[in-house]
Protein backbone atom coordinates (compact mmCIF):
# COMPACT_ATOMS: atom_id res chain seq x y z
CA UNK A 1 0.00 0.00 0.00
CA UNK A 2 1.35 3.39 -0.99
CA UNK A 3 0.63 6.15 1.50
CA UNK A 4 1.20 9.31 -0.51
CA UNK A 5 0.69 12.58 1.26
CA UNK A 6 -0.01 15.72 -0.72
CA UNK A 7 2.31 18.67 -0.53
CA UNK A 8 1.34 22.20 0.40
CA UNK A 9 1.76 23.29 -3.24
CA UNK A 10 -0.74 20.65 -4.39
CA UNK A 11 -3.27 21.78 -1.78
CA UNK A 12 -2.80 25.42 -2.85
CA UNK A 13 -3.31 24.44 -6.52
CA UNK A 14 -6.56 22.61 -5.72
CA UNK A 15 -7.78 25.51 -3.62
CA UNK A 16 -6.92 27.99 -6.39
CA UNK A 17 -8.74 25.84 -8.96
CA UNK A 18 -11.81 25.65 -6.74
CA UNK A 19 -11.89 29.42 -6.23
CA UNK A 20 -11.49 29.96 -9.99
CA UNK A 21 -14.34 27.61 -10.88
CA UNK A 22 -16.57 29.16 -8.20
CA UNK A 23 -15.85 32.71 -9.48
CA UNK A 24 -16.63 31.78 -13.09
CA UNK A 25 -19.90 30.18 -12.09
CA UNK A 26 -20.79 33.14 -9.86
CA UNK A 27 -20.11 35.55 -12.71
CA UNK A 28 -22.40 33.59 -15.04
CA UNK A 29 -25.13 33.50 -12.40
CA UNK A 30 -24.83 37.25 -11.71
CA UNK A 31 -24.95 38.10 -15.41
CA UNK A 32 -27.99 35.95 -16.17
CA UNK A 33 -29.95 36.25 -12.91
CA UNK A 34 -32.37 38.98 -14.04
CA UNK A 35 -31.90 38.55 -17.79
CA UNK A 36 -34.88 38.51 -20.10
CA UNK A 37 -35.10 36.59 -23.35
CA UNK A 38 -34.86 39.88 -25.28
CA UNK A 39 -31.41 40.46 -23.76
CA UNK A 40 -30.06 37.57 -25.84
CA UNK A 41 -31.53 38.78 -29.16
CA UNK A 42 -28.63 39.66 -31.50
CA UNK A 43 -30.74 41.63 -34.01
CA UNK A 44 -30.53 45.09 -32.34
CA UNK A 45 -26.76 44.81 -31.98
CA UNK A 46 -26.47 43.63 -35.60
CA UNK A 47 -28.66 46.56 -36.71
CA UNK A 48 -26.47 49.04 -34.80
CA UNK A 49 -23.32 47.48 -36.25
CA UNK A 50 -24.69 47.62 -39.79
CA UNK A 51 -25.70 51.25 -39.28
CA UNK A 52 -22.26 52.14 -37.97
CA UNK A 53 -20.57 50.40 -40.91
CA UNK A 54 -22.87 52.21 -43.36
CA UNK A 55 -22.16 55.57 -41.74
CA UNK A 56 -18.42 54.83 -41.85
CA UNK A 57 -18.67 54.04 -45.57
CA UNK A 58 -20.58 57.29 -46.16
CA UNK A 59 -17.93 59.29 -44.30
CA UNK A 60 -15.16 57.54 -46.24
CA UNK A 61 -16.90 58.40 -49.52
CA UNK A 62 -17.20 62.05 -48.51
CA UNK A 63 -13.54 62.15 -47.51
CA UNK A 64 -12.57 60.59 -50.84
CA UNK A 65 -14.65 63.13 -52.77
CA UNK A 66 -13.08 65.98 -50.80
CA UNK A 67 -9.57 64.61 -51.47
CA UNK A 68 -10.28 64.28 -55.21
CA UNK A 69 -11.68 67.83 -55.43
CA UNK A 70 -8.72 69.24 -53.49
CA UNK A 71 -6.19 67.43 -55.70
CA UNK A 72 -7.96 68.65 -58.85
CA UNK A 73 -7.97 72.20 -57.53
CA UNK A 74 -4.26 72.03 -56.68
CA UNK A 75 -3.44 70.49 -60.06
CA UNK A 76 -5.29 73.28 -61.89
CA UNK A 77 -3.55 75.90 -59.75
CA UNK A 78 -0.14 74.29 -60.43
CA UNK A 79 -0.85 74.22 -64.18
CA UNK A 80 -1.86 77.90 -64.07
CA UNK A 81 1.33 78.80 -62.19
CA UNK A 82 3.44 76.77 -64.66
CA UNK A 83 1.79 78.55 -67.60
CA UNK A 84 2.49 81.97 -66.05
CA UNK A 85 6.10 81.01 -65.34
CA UNK A 86 6.56 79.73 -68.90
CA UNK A 87 5.03 82.93 -70.29
CA UNK A 88 7.32 85.08 -68.15
CA UNK A 89 10.40 83.11 -69.24
CA UNK A 90 9.37 83.36 -72.90
CA UNK A 91 8.84 87.09 -72.49
CA UNK A 92 12.46 87.39 -71.35
CA UNK A 93 13.62 85.64 -74.54
CA UNK A 94 11.70 87.90 -76.89
CA UNK A 95 13.49 90.96 -78.17
CA UNK A 96 12.38 94.22 -76.64
CA UNK A 97 10.06 96.34 -78.79
CA UNK A 98 10.62 100.02 -79.46
CA UNK A 99 8.27 101.26 -76.78
CA UNK A 100 9.91 99.23 -73.99
CA UNK A 101 13.51 100.35 -74.62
Amino acid sequence: MNAHTHSLAEWAAVLSLGVSVWSVMAAVIWLTADAELEDFDPRPAARRTAGALHQGAVHAGHDLNRAIATSQRHAAQAAREAALTAAALLALLLPATGSTR
